[in-house]
């Protein structure tokens, strides 16, 4: 067993001191006591004392094939071997930085869906991936030159069993216009509410969670009533939608690294105007979002939409400070992060340091409920058990 001696623990149940036991991949022990009792031979150590020992991170948002480019044109030419490169990188930069799950929520040529066959058998070092395959987007639609094209229910029904054929673990929407495709309008629904409800209900045939791109107000309201599970971005969420959400328990994943990249770095460096023009338009709306979410209740799980402009997967972490800023406290960004993400994308067994979970833990030099931006850089990851990361 491999005991992390003399830190703090800190998650979703509170802030204690006490030693964390590891046998294999999970935890076997949380306690002075209980690591003693827990039957195993300790044969490591490690001395974590006036540290803090806390879930690795989970982000609901990614997409593996972009680099953070500020043109994402240029993937439109990219090659097959040339985005896998790049996933392969993205997944070791997210792990080293404390990201220990993701969820893929588009990316061409099934190359998610193959990173996460890869990470599991061991032959990619990264988070655990679970991926959407292709995003389902009306002809013409935000991301269409990565998604899979459909217009219709027949259609939408066809594309959406592709999905779950491939071994999709959530099925992706475009429900609305988006920042990055040209000439779309991130205010408009794309997908209408019947495409929408077809799309869930050839998603639940597999029990498979659904997701949508959502702008606008009217996208976000259509998705939620067809029972799509997370509403990705909702920058223009209105109160009265928020309160449709929180009673239909839809989760929010606010991905506000995205907009902050585009905004922080705009055209001069090289971004396209139409991207910082459609930004700078949202922003303050998304602003607004979060105090309608917060007022409303709805639940939120961070994602970052990790790979848009200036949006690398080495800051992943950034997002919980950006959380913050949007008015969450420093705990429920927390909760965001681990155990609302982990629900969020079926994972039963992470978010928490308690015996029973999966050992996918960080260790910080500062407690991360009273400075968000300890996460930002992890004195030590370890994934399933084993250490990834160390001084």
């Amino acid at each position: 067993m491999h005991v992390l001696r003399g830190g703090t623990v800190v998650d979703t149940d509170g802030t204690r001191e006490a030693d964390v036991g590891i046998e294999s991949e999970g935890i076997v022990a949380v306690g002075d006591e209980a690591v003693e009792d827990a039957g195993y031979e300790v044969d490591e150590e490690t001395d974590v004392s006036g540290q803090f020992v806390a879930p690795g991170l989970v982000d609901a948002h990614v997409h593996l094939t972009m680099d953070g480019r500020a043109d994402v044109a240029d993937y439109q030419s990219a090659s097959t071997a040339t985005l896998a490169f790049t996933a392969v990188e993205n997944l070791r930069d997210a792990l080293q930085a404390g990201v220990t799950a993701v969820r893929d929520l588009g990316t061409p040529d099934g190359i998610a869906l193959d990173a996460k066959r890869a990470v599991a058998a061991g032959v990619v070092e990264g988070p655990r991936v679970l991926a959407a395959g292709q995003n389902v987007v009306m002809t013409g639609g935000h991301g269409h030159w990565f998604g899979r094209e459909a217009d219709g229910p027949h259609e939408v029904r066809k594309a959406v069993r592709e999905q779950l054929k491939a071994g999709a673990d959530v099925v992706k929407c475009m429900a609305t216009g988006g920042v990055l495709t040209e000439g779309a309008k991130i205010g408009l629904p794309e997908l209408t509410p019947e495409e929408l409800e077809t799309l869930v209900s050839a998603a639940n045939a597999k029990s498979t969670p659904t997701a949508a791109h959502c702008h606008g107000d009217a996208g976000i309201e259509n998705a939620v009533r067809a029972g799509i599970a997370s509403v990705e971005h909702g920058t223009f969420l209105s109160a009265e939608t928020a309160e449709l959400m929180a009673e239909r328990g839809t989760y929010w994943v606010p991905t506000a690294s995205a907009l902050h990249g585009i905004a922080e770095n705009g055209v001069e460096a090289g971004i396209p105007e139409e991207a910082v023009r459609k930004t700078e338009a949202a922003s303050e709306r998304h602003a607004e979002a979060f105090g309608h979410a917060l007022d409303a209740g709805v639940p939120i799980a961070m994602g970052t939409d990790a790979g848009t402009p200036f949006n690398r997967f080495a800051d992943i972490p950034r997002e919980l400070e950006l959380l913050v800023e949007g008015g969450l406290t420093p705990d429920h960004a927390l909760r965001a992060a681990t155990t609302n993400a982990a629900d969020l994308l079926g994972l039963d067994e992470v978010g928490r340091v308690a015996a029973g979970f999966r050992a996918d833990l960080v260790v910080l030099d500062a407690d991360p409920t009273e400075d968000v931006t300890a996460w930002q850089d992890p004195e030590r990851v370890l994934a399933g058990g084993r250490v990834v990361r160390s001084p």
